[in-house]
Formats: structure tokens, sequence, C-alpha cells
């Protein structure tokens, strides 16, 4: 469990099914390392929550501290992707290799049978069907397709998928608020996250990652003119497709390319979709 209202409802539905439940919180990231002082941290909140609805539903709960496998598992790569220009994305990593990877390793099981894996995430999952072959699991996707994480989930391996649950393939993310709030969970309107765990809010990315990776100044070029538009500080600071944030500019550019040997990011006019070969122009 998170803290968010997605995996308190799964725990919800759960707790009115015959399981024998327990709950696990995954603390994936120690704030102690940046400032060297528990004051601040992000995780601490998460955890109240947590307790709080493990114990309105009568759920026992516990913390696992995977703090180390996720710097070396999933922080610590990504940095090496970004330092090359490249964005990765940890919250697939997350899923892969802490979330089915390092906490399934710690949770217990027999060597007849493991316990299933309940989680919030929007999405399906069926048996594939073979007279020949045993069934497999499958990953699908989920009732609400706005919410739809299976991008996410895409990368666990298939010994994690088949001991995972997932409580809300069925039901749209306003009837989810909606049990919070008729089953009285103190957090049914809590926000979504949209930050990345190790930094918190987006917007504290940039100055975040400035604290591993040396700036290495570049161009901004306009990929149509080839007229040097600006200065970067580092490719990393740049993900294809989004908005370059070049000040002064007529029109919206976006980032089109990124040059890892002469360090250099182009960007384009409009939107990266309006030029990219991947999506032509309409044609009638």
């Amino acid at each position: 469990m998170s803290g968010g209202v997605d995996s308190s409802v799964a725990a919800l539905l759960l707790s009115k099914e015959d399981y024998d439940l327990s709950a696990v919180f995954m603390r994936n990231w120690d704030t102690r390392d940046e400032s060297g002082t528990d004051k601040g941290c992000e995780w601490e909140k998460d955890w109240e929550d947590v307790q709080r609805v493990c114990k309105k539903l009568d759920i026992p709960v516990s913390m696992i501290d995977l703090s180390k496998e996720y710097w070396n598992r999933v922080f610590e790569p990504s940095l090496r992707q970004w330092e090359l220009g490249i964005s990765p994305n940890t919250d697939v990593w997350c899923n892969k290799e802490i979330k089915f990877g390092a906490l399934l390793e710690r949770l217990p099981s027999s060597s007849s049978m493991s316990p299933w894996f309940a989680t919030g995430h929007y999405a399906r999952k069926s048996w594939s069907s073979s007279h020949d072959q045993p069934p497999r699991p499958q990953l699908t996707r989920p009732a609400d397709r706005h919410k739809d994480q299976t991008y996410y989930l895409s990368s666990i391996s298939e010994s994690g998928l088949r001991r995972a649950l997932f409580p809300l393939s069925e039901l749209p993310k306003p009837e989810v608020r909606e049990l919070a709030r008729k089953y009285d969970l103190h957090n049914a309107d809590r926000p979504d996250s949209v930050g990345i765990c190790f930094v918190g809010e987006k917007a504290k990315f940039r100055n975040f990652l400035s604290g591993y990776i040396p700036s290495n100044a570049g161009p901004i070029i306009d990929q149509e003119t080839g007229k040097v538009l600006g200065q970067h500080n580092g490719l990393w600071n740049y993900t294809i497709g989004e908005r370059s944030r070049l000040a002064g500019m007529p029109v919206r550019m976006s980032v089109s390319r990124k040059d890892l040997e002469t360090n250099t990011v182009y960007v384009v006019p409009g939107t990266y979709v309006t030029h990219s070969p991947l999506f032509p122009p309409f044609r009638s």
C-alpha cells in the first residue's frame, strides 16, 4: 500500500472477501541520505496514511525498507541513463525491480504455495488457454482506459504477474473514490501522485538531479532553420516531445532530437507529434 486512495480501496475490496490479508508499505527512498535528518521525509506521511487505513479495515501492516535496493536497482541505473541524455522511465523500473522484484523476494512463501500479491494498479490479468500448454498469465487493459497503467507494469516478470491481483481492474476512478467515501476512508479525496518517488514534486526534478550530474552546456538549435536559439545545461534536462521552455519565442518550441555526440538539443515549432516521422501528416 502507498497511502493513496487506489491501494486503500484495493485493500478494502479484498477485506470483503475470504482472504487472509496483511498489508505492506515500501520505503523506497531515505531522505536522510539527502539532508542528514528525518525532517521533511515524504514517506512518513504516506506511512501514516497506510496505518490509518489498515487500522480502520482491521488489517495488519508492516513497513519494509527497500531504499538500498531502490538505489542500486533503479536510481543508479537511471542516473547513468540521464548522463547519456536518455530519459529513463523510473516507474517502469520500480515496478519491475522493486515492487514485483525486491519486495516479492522479501515476502514470505513456502515451497508449496506463494501468497497472492495485490496492488492498486489499474490493470487486468487473464490466463492463456492451450490444450497442450499450462496456462500463462497475461497483462491486459482495465475497464478505466483513462487510468490504464499496463504500460508501467509491462516489464514485470511472468512469475510476478502470476501472483498479482488487481482488485481495481473493473472500476473507474470516480467509483473508487466513491467507495472510499462510502466506507469513510480518510484519504478518499487525496490527490493522485504525479511526482517521482525520490523527488516528490515534478518541478523540483531538475534541481534534484543537478546534485548528482554535473552541468554540460551545449546549444539549442532550431531543427528547421539551423539557427542557435539558446543554451542548455545538460541533455538530461530535456525529453523528446516536451516543451523546450525557451523564453522569448513567438511560438511554442518542442524538443525533437538530442544529439549525444555534439551535445545538442534540437527543437521544432509547435508539437513534436506534428514533425515526427512516426506521425506523418493526415491526408484525406
